[in-house]
């Protein structure tokens, strides 16, 4: 089995095409609840829908940058830090304005943050149009495999709500 990391897979992937959403499952497979964002995307590609352009990242502010375009419409979903309950799930139009102060400079495993990597694509006119981010608060940050069962059952309902979104986004040619 060969182990690829996630800003690998997303250089040099061909862009969505028109009418499409991309999504972006951001995480590390390797420190438990933060792969959630990956399980998200890989149960979404799975499900093939035509609407959907699905890639994976680690979440570097560069990679992120690579991937989307104004002009489309992104959905991303990530593990969150915020002193909230494991699972709480957290929705925001990012396009409409900054995250949470206190979703800011969290310590992150992919880096800098995915909120400071927003607020880069704000800056520079680079931010997709509708950026719709989900945020599921994880449990455990340790190093290890797999997603606890909180985090797993809020994942399942955070794919329930992206297939969802995908429709309201008139996407569903």
């Amino acid at each position: 089995m060969t182990f690829t990391q996630p800003d690998n897979i997303a250089r040099g992937l061909s862009p969505p095409s028109p009418g499409q959403t991309l999504v972006i499952g951001l995480g590390n497979d390797y420190r438990q609840d933060d792969g959630v964002g990956l399980y998200v995307a890989r149960k979404l590609r799975d499900l093939n829908l035509p609407q959907a352009t699905v890639r994976e990242a680690g979440g570097d502010a560069a990679a992120l940058l690579e991937l989307w375009k104004p002009q489309t419409p992104a959905i991303l979903v990530d593990a969150v830090f915020s002193w909230s309950a494991p699972g709480t799930i957290f929705r925001f139009e990012a396009h409409g304005g900054p995250l949470p102060e206190k979703f800011l400079s969290q310590a992150s495993s992919h880096g800098w943050g995915l909120a400071e990597a927003i607020e880069l694509a704000r800056t520079l006119k680079q931010l997709p149009s509708p950026l719709i981010v989900y945020g599921i608060e994880g449990r455990s940050f340790e190093v290890g495999l797999g997603l606890s069962r909180v985090v797993k059952r809020a994942a399942k309902q955070v794919l329930a709500r992206v297939v969802q979104e995908l429709g309201n986004l008139g996407g569903a040619g």
